[in-house]
């Protein structure tokens, strides 16, 4: 489950602002729906992808004892 700030809020704040838990839970939401994203749609998306890069490595490739997945929630 999420919990964060609703995408209406998210628009209206410069990507650099967002958390990383928001940039991965609309980065993995956004990517399940990409085949229906309106131009404005790929636009954000892309500006998400960015961001997360900029951000540097996350996770890894997990082990025995953890997941090779982030948890974004």
């Amino acid at each position: 489950m999420y919990i964060g700030r609703e995408f209406s809020e998210l628009a209206m704040t410069p990507v650099d602002q967002w958390e990383l838990n928001e940039l991965l839970y609309f980065h993995h939401a956004m990517s399940e729906l990409a085949a229906y994203l309106n131009a404005e749609g790929v636009s954000i998306h892309s500006k998400i992808i960015h961001e997360l890069e900029s951000r540097g490595p996350i996770g890894d490739r997990g082990g025995w004892d953890h997941s090779s997945v982030p948890v974004f929630d």
